[in-house]
């Protein structure tokens, strides 16, 4: 009998000795400005990705050059929050020693830097450690960054709430000394490294913690593969139901992937939540497929051992049982812009940053704007899974101070649409090597496209949840928006429309590889039918699919393809 294959990454893991590889001599190596064979995977788990320019990757071909390879580097923050020391601290770094100069914030909840040469990378990270900042774990095969809902009205619940996506984040994370021995320079032991809980070739796949709180769901439970939704009495938490195997990213072509809503297995107590998420953790690590990637992830394994097999497992390995599910509502998941009052007696500023990109521009100087109200504020800052940011804490006092810093600087406009508010789009090209299409760089211009579509019919007071993303794997979160475009070669997307505002449905393709002219003349019939035709309140989403423009996703296992 022939011997099984296993992919390529899980001998790179098991000869990595726990994902040191050969990364050390690469940085001592002049001849590359980037990483040689396995590390340049293998790098990931350190929370890094190998990137270059896509801009002048054909110049410098022509020239006998290699591309301009760096780095982008995803921070390691559960829940999203930073102090104002840290942040002038993440400024200057990006300021002086990356090649665009901004600081990304992301829908992983945390913040990148782009275009980092190989020279950079070491003191990047002493940099970041010497504010208690690390990358370890944001991504590769292991679990990311855990995600929280960035709640600052019910303070108390939230504290809560983020308590436990830190212990989550902690507990997960690789036991491995590399990280410290590489970039901290960490002192080597005798004693060998251990994985008691991600085992010495770590996870399948990439594997996505979040805690949300509801009824918002600003964390998009059903992007995740693990979720533990909030349950709160008379203000206090007393546990969490649990949520497995949601996902978003899908191939081209494959019709093997594709997007899936998270299960919910049912609630538990506070005190087991350590021991479910590992247990979950520990039952995909040990019935993942490890020899299809594109079928390795959590919602695969569900599918292919079915559910109740794969909850059973999961209650035998933290030894007790799920209780029935504990009622909740999602009735939106978008963030409260401009100030908000905490049960605590402080109050809260949130800032849209469009693309989450924050970077000086001609007339708004985000960047320096988020400096000076560094400098002052007392609080902390809220990073948000929509790409915005929370000053948070901020006393009666420092309001107006705050707030007119904000405005100088063009961080809190009254003039921003609640459509450019409700879209969002992943960073895709220059810099993303799997980019298909452009994203970030066109966001801006198809809200104002689709703003004017509202207006035109009449209903520019009311909003469509628009995401963009540059290829299938799903960082822009567009399979879970009532109209998503995922790139499919320059200027060509696939057009998905059906899921609600709520986050709980995922869209079906309505058109196939089509150009961003013909995209918006299909929305502009399809807005002006909305217009005429919804009931109360009715969302675009939930026209579309009640008007019968388009069948809804039920079981995407079976149906996302079906036409």
């Amino acid at each position: 009998m022939s011997e099984v294959k296993l992919s390529d990454n899980e001998r790179m893991k098991r000869e990595s000795n726990f994902i040191r590889g050969t990364i050390e001599q690469d940085l001592q190596d002049p001849l590359t400005g980037g990483f040689n064979g396995d590390n340049y995977q293998l790098i990931r788990i350190h929370g890094m990705y190998q990137q270059d320019d896509r801009d002048i990757r054909n110049e410098r071909t022509a020239q006998k050059l290699e591309p301009l390879h760096n780095v982008m580097l995803r921070a390691r923050l559960p829940g999203g929050i930073i102090t104002p020391k840290q942040w002038l601290v993440i400024d200057e770094f990006a300021e002086e020693s990356t090649s665009y100069g901004s600081i990304r914030l992301t829908t992983r909840q945390t913040f990148q830097y782009h275009g980092v040469l190989k020279r950079d990378i070491k003191h990047m990270h002493q940099t970041l450690n010497s504010t208690g900042i690390d990358s370890i774990a944001t991504a590769g095969d292991v679990n990311r960054n855990v995600l929280c809902t960035s709640n600052p009205v019910e303070s108390e619940l939230h504290q809560e709430a983020y308590e436990w996506a830190k212990k989550i984040s902690e507990h997960l994370l690789p036991k491995t000394r590399a990280y410290l021995e590489i970039w901290l320079d960490g002192e080597r032991l005798d004693t060998p490294d251990e994985e008691p809980i991600l085992g010495p070739t770590y996870l399948p796949r990439k594997f996505k913690t979040a805690v949300v709180i509801p009824p918002q769901n600003d964390v998009d439970v059903h992007a995740n593969d693990l979720s533990f939704v909030a349950i709160a009495e008379q203000g206090k938490l007393i546990g969490f139901n649990v949520l497995v195997g949601g996902g978003l990213a899908m191939t081209h072509g494959d019709t093997t992937t594709y997007p899936r809503k998270a299960t919910d297995f049912g609630f538990i107590p506070l005190s087991h939540t350590l021991a479910f998420a590992e247990a979950v953790v520990t039952t995909q690590r040990d019935m993942g497929d490890r020899l299809n990637r594109k079928n390795a992830k959590t919602k695969y394994t569900l599918e292919r051992v079915g559910v109740e097999v794969f909850k059973a497992e999961v209650e035998k390995r933290a030894g007790l049982k799920f209780a029935e599910v504990r009622p909740y509502e999602f009735t939106s998941r978008g963030d409260s812009f401009g100030w908000v009052a905490g049960i605590d007696g402080k109050h809260h500023l949130t800032l849209f940053i469009e693309n989450g990109r924050i970077l000086d521009y001609p007339g708004k100087l985000l960047k320096t704007g988020m400096r000076e109200i560094a400098k002052i504020h007392q609080g902390d800052f809220r990073l948000t899974a929509n790409q915005n940011l929370i000053v948070a804490g901020v006393a009666e006092a420092d309001k107006a101070k705050i707030e007119q810093l904000a405005r100088d600087y063009g961080l809190l406009e009254d003039t921003v649409s609640e459509q450019r508010k409700n879209s969002m789009a992943c960073v895709s090209l220059p810099t993303c090597p799997l980019a298909m299409a452009e994203s970030e760089r066109v966001l801006p211009a198809y809200v104002t496209e689709l703003e004017g579509l509202l207006a035109k019919h009449n209903i520019d007071d009311d909003t469509i949840i628009f995401r963009v993303t540059g290829c299938p794997n799903g960082c822009g979160r567009a399979m879970l928006a009532e109209v998503g475009l995922v790139g499919k070669a320059p200027g060509r997307y696939n057009l998905h429309l059906g899921g609600n505002r709520e986050g709980t449905r995922i869209p079906r393709m309505y058109k196939e590889n089509i150009t961003d002219r013909d995209i918006m003349a299909e929305l502009d019939a399809l807005i002006g039918r909305w217009a005429k035709e919804r009931e109360a309140k009715e969302g675009f989403g939930d026209f579309v699919i009640r008007a019968g423009v388009i069948a809804p996703v039920i079981d995407s296992a079976r149906d996302f393809y079906a036409v």
